[in-house]
């Protein structure tokens, strides 16, 4: 029996971390609409609908579209999801986040919300 290191044991800890996150947030937006919403100032996000008045407009579970590779537009992105995820540019995703200017919504298929969850938050190096 080998002795795991306490860089492995963390490891592991991390990893069932995130796979329980994964399976709260499955259960939080269980029922809600998964869009992609494009704002006056604040740019384009993607993520569960979970409340909208007027322009006003609650996400959970949103990640911002910072940038996007093989999709000629949003309405492409929301059907067909992104064609090269390695080029994209789409940071951590937000628990929840309130958006006060939506001036578009878009319902996206299952294929594109798979896709865009599949694309590896993007970070800053620093």
């Amino acid at each position: 029996m080998t002795k795991k290191t306490l860089e492995q044991e963390l490891q592991e800890i991390e990893t069932k971390r995130n796979e329980l996150l994964k399976q709260l947030e499955a259960k939080e937006s269980k029922g809600m609409e998964y869009v992609i919403v494009r704002t006056y100032s604040a740019g384009v996000f993607a993520g569960f609908l979970s409340r909208r008045d007027g322009k006003e407009v609650v996400m959970k579970q949103a990640r911002r579209l910072w940038y996007w590779d093989g999709a000629a537009s949003l309405s492409e992105l929301a059907v067909r999801g992104v064609g090269k995820p390695q080029n994209c540019k789409f940071p951590i995703a937000m628990p929840a986040v309130n958006l006060t200017e939506a001036i578009e919504i878009i319902p996206t298929t299952k294929k594109a919300q798979e896709s865009i969850e599949a694309v590896p938050e993007w970070k800053k190096n620093v």
